[in-house]
């Protein structure tokens, strides 16, 4: 749910810069805006889908619609025949200079950490779901009956089995469980490796959030290149082929949006960083919960406290 709140607030911080600096093309643009986040979503959560393509296939398709509003605005659009071969030059003509390339480089770097993250987290429940229903061996039954019913046939109904006793029963019917031991202490500490990775200069936070400021970079290059584009479109595609027809408007709902952003940066605490590393330190708690499991069992509930006469197996005793 954090990951989906953050990418639904990049989107809402991207689709307000068009609304706010460049209106005459904003519904179009948030259309690809749209289009790119949704990208960025199905990446995150598991989709084999490329983070250079889909960055690439947003700029592409940006092209035409900068070229339309800012590198060569016209009382008409141009058309869609124009507009496609626009959006094939895009990665020759190269009219927002570095910026994709910068865009590829952040999003690798930062959506891949948070993906592999996030495919853990569900390992980590496939692990815990397993181990949630014991099937105990006939031996394991039979050691269990005797540790915890035979001493009721000798009327001993409140005594409970020695804590030495308890381990060596519980241990033996929960062996599977201490093989798990090793690969959970394991798989802990190379997901707090990870949230590790996941932090500084590309963070998934810090990247998408930021995304609407590297489209900005683009947008101000190709306005200042414009008079060059021109010339280099011109070369490629020809003059401009226009149709009868005016873009709308901004039809974002910014209102909403803004108070969107201003609910995240109050609320602090509930940032996708704090969230993550709030939830390594829980876990933290759990790193040896196969290992310590029977010594749980026994020490919170089954076996007797310390000095208390205690079941053996074969009868009551003071020590076992």
């Amino acid at each position: 749910e954090n990951f989906e709140t953050l990418i639904r607030l990049a989107e809402n911080y991207t689709s307000t810069l068009f609304c706010n600096a460049y209106r005459n093309m904003a519904a179009e643009a948030t259309t690809h805006v749209q289009e790119f986040f949704t990208d960025v979503g199905l990446f995150i959560f598991g989709t084999d889908v490329s983070t250079e393509e889909f960055v690439n296939r947003f700029f592409d398709t940006l092209f035409p619609v900068v070229y339309n509003h800012v590198i060569n605005p016209g009382r008409t659009d141009i058309s869609l025949e124009y507009a496609e071969c626009l959006r094939m030059a895009r990665r020759d003509i190269r009219p927002f200079g570095n910026v994709p390339k910068k865009a590829i480089g952040q999003m690798g770097r930062s959506l891949l950490p948070s993906r592999t993250f996030l495919q853990a987290l569900n390992l980590g429940i496939e692990v815990i779901n397993t181990t949630d229903h014991l099937h105990f061996s006939k031996d394991c039954s039979r050691a269990l009956l005797r540790m915890q019913y035979c001493p009721h046939c000798q009327g001993l109904t409140l005594s409970k089995p020695c804590m030495g006793y308890c381990l060596n029963v519980i241990r033996g019917c929960l062996a599977n469980m201490a093989e798990v031991d090793l690969h959970w202490r394991g798989y802990i500490q190379s997901l707090e490796e990870l949230s590790s990775a996941m932090s500084g200069t590309y963070d998934i936070e810090h990247v998408l959030l930021n995304f609407h400021s590297l489209v900005n970079d683009a947008l101000v290059q190709a306005h200042i290149n414009g008079p060059e584009l021109s010339e280099q479109v011109n070369k490629v595609c020809g003059p401009p082929i226009r149709k009868p027809t005016q873009s709308p408007g901004c039809s974002f709902d910014q209102n909403k949006d803004i108070q969107g952003l201003k609910i995240f940066s109050r609320d602090s605490e509930e940032t996708l960083t704090n969230r993550r590393k709030e939830f390594i330190s829980h876990l933290r708690l759990y790193r040896a919960f196969y290992g310590g499991l029977a010594d749980q069992l026994c020490g919170n509930e089954l076996a007797a406290a310390d000095g208390l006469p205690c079941w053996n197996g074969e009868d009551v005793v003071r020590r076992y």
